[in-house]
């Protein structure tokens, strides 16, 4: 009876996350899973660094973005202090991270929309590590790093977190940097 049980919920995970959860394995060039490892690494390295909207680039985490008028000031230690948290702290976004992890092998645009737009779109069963996973209409909402085994790197209000994939809003391609 047991087995029946993980039969079925293997059957209905197929179904939830098609392809993303089962990706198979490709065969890339020696030097291309080079890459794809590095840009994996760099992203797992930020584990725990806070969320920041407009935070990160290519040299690592870094204050957000705001605008001037939501800016209090900035207190005895010159940090920038205001109604909006994004100033004051050093983190991430989720295209920031992606700019991040790939900066070693590629240079990405800044935004999540515009990483959409410049990445090869791939089904998700075609998924393999390295793939952007894409929400919102044309990725304009948020963009995480697919590491295989069902598992993503994205930004939470947590921080970089390793978390299962998230179908909920998907745009119906991937986007692939590096083949």
């Amino acid at each position: 009876m047991n087995r029946l049980y993980a039969v079925v919920i293997g059957i209905a995970m197929l179904v939830v996350a098609p392809g993303v959860a089962s990706a198979a394995p490709y065969p890339r060039p020696a030097a291309n899973q080079q890459a794809i490892d590095s840009v994996i690494s760099r992203a797992l390295s930020q584990r725990g660094v806070p969320f920041s909207y407009g935070g990160g680039n290519a040299a690592g985490p870094s204050r957000g973005s705001g605008t001037s008028e939501n800016v209090a000031g900035l207190d005895p230690a010159g940090n920038v202090v205001g109604l909006d948290p994004a100033l004051s702290t050093v983190g991430f976004d989720a295209s920031g991270l992606m700019v991040y992890a790939f900066a070693a092998v590629a240079k990405l645009p800044r935004s999540s929309g515009a990483q959409y737009q410049v990445s090869q779109k791939v089904t998700p069963d075609q998924a393999l590590p390295g793939d952007l996973i894409f929400y919102g209409p044309e990725g304009n909402d948020c963009v995480a790093l697919f590491v295989g085994n069902g598992q993503m790197v994205e930004t939470t209000d947590q921080g970089v977190a390793l978390s299962p994939v998230r179908t909920n809003n998907m745009t119906p391609y991937l986007g692939r940097i590096i083949a």
